[in-house]
């Protein structure tokens, strides 16, 4: 059959057709380029902000205030009593610091000494801490002990009421007595800030 009027040669698509579909294919790829693009602009400009670094939340309930010291010493047998003397002039220390704390909570008030003593060895750090957690072995001397602080009414923090915590980390060994002014008893409550304590000793330069 001979070919119709306006048709190609051939069966072929018209010429019309083909630049349409090619427009239409450049569209496409136009678009994809157009969002990949933003994409990847999004991704480079992202304004999300930066995660804060959160400081961390104080789990200490007890404001301790220093009252006394930090008092330093390296002759820890001159500082100390009884078996512990004895046990220092053995074993002599690396270091020695003292401080005195007041705290208050409710209506109770009590002053907490710390100590902080420094081994040469933590075997020998060990050791003191051994030794100072038996009664009638002595310790080393408080500050309200060897007369330095003589605030009125401050409590005798190594007397039979007293609380007793002691920590070794490494070579050193920190050591806390506390009592309550004008004889509260609350050993519950004495004994929490006597353990809070403990902490202080790494303030104790």
């Amino acid at each position: 059959m001979p070919a119709q009027p306006g048709s190609p040669p051939g069966g072929g698509s018209t010429p019309q057709r083909d630049t349409k579909a090619l427009l239409l294919r450049g569209a496409g790829l136009v678009a994809i380029a157009v969002v990949a693009g933003l994409v990847w602009f999004l991704i480079r400009h992202d304004s999300t902000p930066e995660p804060v670094a959160q400081e961390p939340v104080k789990t200490n309930p007890f404001d301790y205030k220093l009252v006394e010291g930090p008092n330093k010493s390296t002759d820890c047998a001159a500082k100390a009593y009884d078996d512990t003397k004895k046990f220092f002039q053995a074993n002599p220390c690396s270091a020695l610091a003292r401080g005195l704390y007041t705290v208050k909570y409710g209506d109770a008030k009590a002053l907490v000494s710390v100590v902080k003593v420094s081994m040469p060895t933590a075997a020998q750090a060990a050791q003191l801490k051994a030794l100072t957690d038996q009664d009638g072995t002595g310790n080393v001397s408080d500050l309200v002990r060897d007369g330095t602080y003589k605030a009125a009414g401050a409590p005798k923090v190594s007397g039979d009421q007293a609380e007793y915590e002691s920590r070794v980390t490494g070579t050193d060994v920190t050591i806390v007595l506390a009592d309550f002014y004008a004889k509260h008893r609350d050993d519950v409550l004495l004994k929490r800030i006597a353990t809070n304590a403990l902490d202080l000793g790494a303030d104790l330069h």
